[in-house]
């Protein structure tokens, strides 16, 4: 546990540290969100937040590197620098969407070379290998589209990050809780500047980078419990990014738009504003969402069959009901 904890300080105090050489660096290249009829902020805002936390996480592995197995920690490492890149691209000079999909295809690749992917089927073994380019794809752009509002997405990222810390910590899966601890903390550190109202945004290099890493803890998880429950897990964690990329799929869809090359104000944050919040409000209803949602996944870690498909139906319901 002390290790994880320092772990957790190191990553914390070295985004903390960073952030503001993030900021002043995005300035000084021009590297900034400006303001437009779909968007929140009146002025521009600096975009690099994101390689803040992403320098501060790669540090802190650097030095507690011995600690975890080499060759599955230099797959996700690889990973989560393939997507950075394409996220830093972008943010500096802007990307097709295909590219950006294609970049994180090919990260999801280098997880499954590195012996990270699901296990469900078996042989023969492309289901799995599908499966796990789609859910580290679909949970990467989940974080990115959830970059919606100040302090949104990092603040579901450090919620979702606490919540497999616990769940690896307490089944021994050093290499899941140590990664956990450090995105843990670099979220909170970036957190610091980002919530409302922003002084820094994390961009795509750290929504992409943030939704990367969660994807590839949610695949690493493992219990002594039956595949039937523990698949659950993970979604669950997860669902707040989830529930929101079907939304705004399903919304966008119907008034015939491409959900990921129409932005626009229709996302679980907005339309809570819409009923009536604030950003702040909504923001923290979100992270409450999630707690729960986390809070029901380590009771699936314990839970029989039967409980474990009884929460999940009532999360099911829950969700239909709010799309």
């Amino acid at each position: 546990m002390s290790t994880y904890i320092l772990i957790f300080a190191a990553a914390l105090v070295a985004t903390l540290s960073l952030t503001p050489a993030a900021r002043w660096l995005a300035l000084r290249t021009g590297i900034v969100d400006n303001p437009n009829a779909r968007k929140l902020h009146r002025n521009a805002v600096p975009l690099l937040g994101g390689l803040a936390m992403y320098v501060a996480f790669m540090a802190v592995l650097l030095i507690f590197n011995d600690r975890f197995n080499f060759q599955q920690l230099v797959g996700i490492l690889l990973g989560a620098s393939l997507v950075s890149f394409f996220g830093i691209w972008d943010d500096s000079r802007g990307l097709r969407p295909l590219v950006k999909l294609l970049g994180q295809a090919a990260a999801a690749v280098v997880l499954i070379l590195s012996g990270v992917q699901v296990s469900l089927f078996g042989n023969p073994a492309w289901p799995d290998i599908a499966l796990t380019i789609f859910w580290i794809v679909g949970i990467t752009n989940a974080f990115n589209l959830l970059d919606n509002m100040d302090g949104l997405s990092g603040g579901i990222a450090a919620v979702s990050a606490a919540f497999f810390l616990v769940l690896a910590g307490t089944s021994g899966q050093f290499l899941v809780a140590g990664l956990a601890a450090a995105i843990l903390g670099a979220a909170l550190g970036f957190l610091r500047y980002n919530f409302n109202p922003a002084s820094i945004f994390m961009g795509d290099t750290g929504s992409l980078f943030l939704g990367f890493m969660l994807a590839a803890l949610g695949i690493k998880l493992r219990f002594e419990n039956t595949t039937l429950v523990t698949w659950m897990i993970p979604i669950l964690v997860l669902a707040i990014p989830i529930l929101d990329t079907t939304l705004v799929t399903i919304s966008r869809a119907r008034r015939g738009l491409n959900p990921f090359t129409s932005p626009g104000k229709d996302h679980i944050s907005h339309r809570l504003v819409a009923m009536g919040m604030t950003h702040r409000e909504a923001v923290m209803t979100l992270y409450l969402a999630c707690g729960a949602l986390g809070l029901s996944a380590i009771f699936l870690s314990k839970a029989s069959v039967m409980e474990a498909y009884l929460i999940g139906g009532a999360v099911i319901v829950i969700a239909i009901a709010a799309l």
